[in-house]
């Protein structure tokens, strides 16, 4: 779960992480407010969960309360990249000395946690670490041994920053540590981290991903959720426990048992789709290996739900469960949905008694569902069937 900046700030300052005072509101009368109250110039930030609001003109500086309420007003409802802003944070503004960049992450490709320290801030830093990758240190973090100070002070080096803050800079290093391990982060980023003219080190902004997966450990998390910019059938399948994803522009719902063969489906039915039109997949549901009649209602209730999708792709390969169990649960699926199913489900179960999970679909005789024996094929039908439903929409 990506969060927005103030939301970042909020557990930075939680763990000791300096940042600068502000709130964050919803109208530009409260901005006017909170830069009355701050009584000094203040930074009004359009709070979006994307990159690139300064030069969308969703980050403005502003001299006193009317200034700010001003600003405030020409930033709320900005579109920046597909993002409509609803909130904006109002802090106060920060004389800056230098600008550097720092961040923990996971790095997947090698298995551990990464630390990347630049004292090049304020940047794309995509775009540093192409055109100069020699100015962005990049150094593996030890999960075990985690980031004491003289493993700060390592980066602190490797990062090439001024003598003068080394000290503090590393110190804050070690709280942007304990702030990743304990909110379970995959991502803590700050960009710019600031020096200003007394030698302080600031988080000016701050970007922090948290790892769902732990979520059991952070109740306090659930209350970080935006239901406002939350798809609706994301939020309907979380609550389901499905791990669901929609996709942009799809018309081939695809549900399937194990995230790999979903994500091997969702590449055969683009394949397939370009035959008819470039019909594409709209979504990834994984039911796990659990598919019973309750949990297969409910990635079909879901699915059905999204008005894009014309046709169903259930992709099941029998394992721990067998298929003639998905296959009752499709039958009793499609029964408690009733007349809530109206779109074509293309079949394919392979694996653990497959001819029984084959012999009780022919025995229901359900009008939507059609059977097909290899997944290349099945993709191709369900991609046809949602090719003739769009075109006769």
């Amino acid at each position: 779960m990506d969060l927005y900046e103030y939301q970042a700030k909020d557990l930075f300052a939680a763990h000791g992480v300096p940042v600068l005072p502000g709130r964050t509101v919803e109208t530009a009368q409260d901005a006017a407010e909170v830069a009355a109250e701050l009584g000094t110039a203040v930074v009004v930030k359009a709070q979006v969960k994307t990159g690139g609001r300064g030069k969308a003109g969703g980050v403005k500086l502003a001299e006193n309360a009317d200034e700010a309420r001003g600003k405030a007003e020409a930033i709320l409802g900005l579109d920046i990249k597909g993002h409509i802003v609803h909130r904006v944070l109002v802090t106060t503004a920060s004389d800056i000395a230098e600008e550097y960049y720092f961040s923990f992450l996971l790095d997947r490709s090698n298995r551990t946690f990464l630390a990347m320290a630049s004292a090049e801030g304020g940047v794309e830093i995509e775009q540093l670490a192409v055109e100069r990758p020699d100015a962005l240190a990049r150094i593996p973090i030890d999960a075990i041994a985690g980031v004491d100070k003289a493993k700060a002070a390592e980066i602190v080096a490797a990062g090439r920053f001024p003598a003068e803050v080394a000290d503090e800079a590393a110190d804050v290093i070690v709280k942007l540590w304990e702030t990743f391990v304990a909110e379970d982060a995959t991502l803590v980023e700050v960009n710019p981290l600031v020096r200003d003219p007394q030698d302080r080190v600031i988080a000016l902004d701050g970007k922090v991903t948290l790892d769902e997966n732990a979520g059991f450990r952070h109740p306090e998390h659930a209350a970080l959720v935006d239901e406002r910019t939350e798809n609706p059938l994301e939020a309907k399948a979380k609550a389901k426990g499905l791990n669901y994803v929609k996709l942009d522009d799809g018309q081939v719902g695809i549900i399937g048992n194990g995230a790999g063969l979903v994500m091997s489906t969702l590449d055969v039915v683009a394949y397939a789709g370009e035959k008819h039109g470039g019909v594409k997949p709209a979504n990834f549901l994984d039911i796990g290996g659990g598919a019973s009649a309750q949990v297969m209602a409910d990635g079909l209730d879901v699915i059905l739900g999204d008005l894009d999708v014309k046709s169903v792709f259930v992709n099941v390969f029998g394992g721990i469960t067998a298929c003639d169990a998905v296959a009752d649960g499709i039958v009793e699926a499609l029964a408690i949905l009733g007349e809530g199913a109206t779109k074509p489900l293309v079949v394919r179960l392979d694996g653990n008694n497959v001819e029984e999970g084959r012999r009780i679909l022919d025995a229901a005789n359900h009008p939507l569902v059609t059977q097909v024996d290899t997944m290349d094929n099945a993709a191709d039908r369900a991609a046809e069937l949602a090719a003739v439903s769009s075109q006769g929409a």
